[in-house]
């Protein structure tokens, strides 16, 4: 990793041919629940795709297949108490930091056993409890809250970090760099993350994005930042783990630009005309996180073809009973809309 220092360094693990035992920590079983991980969330997601397209999911769905190396990745890099605040792409963070998959299933139907009761949807993923504090629709908003989480510790002195994302989208909005300043100037507890998967619905981002990386531009309020290989689980959790050090540390935030790819559009049916066939198989076949990892156990001795066969199995399980879950949960009542509505009026008579 490059040192604070560095303010725009290039952060990246080992290719997977290069790839050897040494290169891996020795904790197989460990690594294996990383993959298991992965695959649940490629198998969500394609399911999901395919039950919005059939009319299951009402509003927008934003699938991340191609992504989920980001989201265990930054989830395995964070200890207990710390916490996410993501995007609307994010139903791969809400299944690393281990939401039940019944639960999300039941929220992206709008069910009563959803995570969020019916209410929130595919965008607006949260619980409190295992450290996902809210996805958001809101494009770089997201940042605000974990800024808010930030803050929060810092008075506490309890020692948790916020892990902010925003998309490449999100890099060209203003509120987006005046989250940034404010997290330098407290000196807060803060990994800002970009997730760039290289297009803004249908905008390449290279073609509206100044410089040479949106890394470079934390330079500007003094942060360390660094480039990291978003298809390598290996290399997110790194940098997650040595950010989130720092944190802890008192030493402040850090930026991380995790290069990653979306395999569909920008929503479940979108028509994608934007890019080329061959630009998705090109990284489907050489940077597929997924296959690239389970390679790297696979020659390290480390996973065994039955194995394989049996985290993808699990996963097609759970996300068969998932969607079980969904289809039979009741709607939520309509007399309970108004709860969990956070406003109320004082002895004064004043509404909060």
């Amino acid at each position: 990793m490059s040192t604070d220092d560095d303010q725009a360094g290039v952060l990246t693990a080992p290719a997977p041919s290069a790839a050897g035992p040494a290169d891996l920590p020795a904790d197989g079983p460990a690594l294996r629940d990383w993959l298991g991980d992965m695959l649940l969330i490629r198998t969500f997601e394609e399911t999901a795709d395919g039950l919005a397209l059939r009319g299951k999911v009402p509003g927008g769905m934003h699938p991340a297949i191609g992504q989920e190396a980001v989201a265990v990745g930054i989830a395995r890099g964070l200890r207990d108490g710390d916490v996410v605040a993501g995007t609307h792409r994010s139903h791969h963070h809400a299944l690393a930091k281990h939401l039940p998959p019944d639960a999300v299933m039941a929220e992206l139907y709008g069910k009563r056993d959803g995570a969020n009761g019916g209410r929130g949807g595919s965008m607006h993923l949260a619980d409190f409890d295992r450290g996902l504090w809210g996805t958001n629709g809101i494009v770089g908003a997201g940042l605000g809250i974990a800024l808010g989480g930030a803050l929060g510790s810092s008075i506490l002195r309890n020692g948790s970090v916020a892990v902010g994302l925003f998309g490449d989208g999100g890099a060209n909005t203003g509120r987006t760099w005046e989250f940034v300043n404010l997290a330098a100037v407290w000196n807060l507890p803060l990994v800002v993350v970009c997730e760039n998967n290289l297009y803004a619905v249908e905008t390449a981002s290279k073609s509206v994005t100044g410089g040479t990386s949106v890394a470079e531009r934390a330079a500007g309020f003094g942060l360390p930042s660094h480039q990291v290989d978003g298809q390598d689980v290996l290399a997110v959790q790194v940098a997650v783990r040595a950010a989130a050090d720092r944190a802890r540390s008192g030493a402040g935030p850090t930026f991380l630009e995790m290069l990653t790819y979306r395999y569909k559009g920008h929503n479940s049916g979108e028509v994608v005309r934007y890019r080329t066939e061959d630009e998705v198989l090109q990284w489907r076949s050489s940077r597929d996180p997924v296959e690239r990892f389970s390679a790297r156990l696979t020659d390290a001795g480390l996973l065994t073809p039955e194995q394989l066969t049996d985290l993808a199995d699990r996963a097609r399980r759970t996300i068969d009973h998932a969607v079980t879950v969904a289809e039979e949960s009741p709607w939520p009542d309509p007399s309970t809309a108004a709860g969990n509505v956070s406003a109320w009026s004082d002895s004064q008579g004043y509404t909060r």
